[in-house]
């Protein structure tokens, strides 16, 4: 041929010269097999021009062998596109490539290119899953591109990709819907089966929608309380599975990179017991809460504070003391109330919350004894109020003990400062004024 015999005596440097005519005869004329052996000599030369080639090959329809190619140019780690697409860019156009030509590429393994893709790629992931699914419905495989889908929705982690997978597989079993509607010609028990499992495999999937999403929340950050909750609320009806859900959340939560409550947890699974009559069981989720490490002092609080709170509802007013004077005992090592070295359980004797909820039990339910040494330690460990000092002084007024009010507004006085002092001065002035009538000793209480 003139242009190979051209193209012997000339040097290397000045090849290009005659293969830029040589590719124009070469397309020119519809000898594709002709072209492509011009093309592949061309490339050896200059590899950076394998880009044309994909063109030529991918408008001819060999389709194949462009893949193949492509490939090749991905793999090379030196190859740098002169339509200046990045391997991203190059990378995408394979995959569209090979996924929409189930037919027509044979020598490339789809199937491990786009996954592949997935494990490089994760922005993508939702076209990815896309592309393979529609790889196997394009080759016919249609429960293979059902298993992909599945596969998709179970391990994607963001709402975006899922919803553009989800929506995906909803179109595709609506289409298998409507093809299966198209093809039935006369009515027959096989056929009128089988288009009800399709119809209800589209019902279980959008039904499965908002579980499904609640599953993509939750890969995401499985620590998530509030979205633990929502999960729950979507077995309402579903006892078994409501309490396999609180049993998954409360082994799943680590309390110390949770977000949100986890005591919450704990208290709604025993509330979901104690509204089902199940008293027992929700004791046990109570004591089994009480020895979790939370974070802060007042989840651990709370916990027992419902605890005893559930006792009350169903009149153990003996068992929620019990509670109470456990929840409040000293631990055999003490420890500053904010000191997060040490368990909370070790703090939860300072617990303002619990303490509180102790003395109005006691001043219901206990003696005046019994109440009187609650307030006592209540001051003693210093984590009184004004306005539990100014109980105690009113609960003491209540039962004539009015001297010993008296010292009690005096302890309240020495543990605070200015200005939360003021109310309880003002108390103690009134009362002080009330029950003794003498100007001159008022006057030099108030001096």
């Amino acid at each position: 041929h003139p242009f190979d015999r051209a193209l012997r005596p000339l040097p290397l440097t000045q090849h290009k010269r005659v293969w830029a005519l040589y590719l124009k005869f070469a397309r020119q004329y519809n000898l594709p097999e002709t072209a492509i052996r011009v093309y592949r000599r061309y490339v050896k030369l200059c590899p950076e021009d394998s880009e044309e080639f994909v063109e030529y090959l991918s408008s001819i329809g060999r389709l194949d062998e462009a893949a193949v190619k492509m490939m090749e140019i991905l793999n090379n780690e030196e190859f740098v596109s002169k339509q200046g697409k990045s391997k991203h860019q190059l990378w995408q156009d394979l995959c569209h490539l090979v996924s929409k030509n189930p037919d027509k590429v044979t020598s490339v393994n789809v199937d491990a290119i786009l996954r592949g893709g997935l494990r490089r790629f994760t922005d993508m992931a939702g076209q990815l899953w896309c592309l393979l699914s529609d790889y196997y419905i394009r080759a016919g495989h249609f429960e293979k591109a059902r298993d992909v889908y599945e596969e998709a929705i179970q391990t994607l982690t963001t709402v975006r990709d899922f919803g553009q997978v989800f929506d995906a597989y909803a179109q595709f079993e609506e289409s298998m819907i409507n093809s299966k509607m198209e093809s039935i010609s006369e009515s027959s028990k096989d056929e009128d089966l089988d288009l009800e499992l399709r119809l209800a495999r589209f019902e279980v999937l959008m039904d499965r929608r908002p579980l499904l999403l609640s599953s993509v929340l939750l890969r995401q950050n499985p620590h998530n309380v509030h979205e633990w909750q929502k999960r729950v609320a979507l077995f309402e009806g579903k006892p078994r599975e409501v309490i396999n859900m609180y049993t998954e959340a409360i082994q799943t939560v680590d309390v110390q990179q949770a977000v949100g409550k986890p005591h919450a947890l704990w208290v709604a699974f025993a509330k979901f017991y104690e509204e089902n009559g199940q008293i027992a069981e929700a004791c046990v989720v109570f004591e089994k809460a009480t020895k979790v490490k939370f974070r802060n002092v007042e989840d651990l609080a709370t916990v027992w504070c419902e605890y005893a709170e559930m006792e009350l509802r169903h009149d153990n007013f003996s068992r929620a003391l019990q509670l109470l004077q456990r929840a409040t005992a000293m631990p055999a090592h003490r420890a500053e109330y904010y000191d997060k070295s040490v368990p909370v359980q070790n703090r939860l004797y300072k617990s303002l919350r619990v303490w509180s909820m102790y003395a109005d039990l006691e001043e219901s339910l206990g003696s005046f004894e019994s109440t009187k040494a609650v307030y006592n330690r209540i001051i003693d460990l210093r984590i009184a109020t004004p306005q539990i000092v100014i109980n105690f002084g009113l609960f003491l007024e209540e039962n004539d003990y009015y001297e010993e009010a008296f010292k009690a507004y005096e302890r309240g006085v020495a543990l605070f400062k200015w200005p939360h002092v003021y109310d309880i001065w003002n108390t103690y002035l009134a009362k002080f004024i009330r029950r003794y009538a003498s100007l001159q000793e008022s006057q030099f209480l108030t001096n």
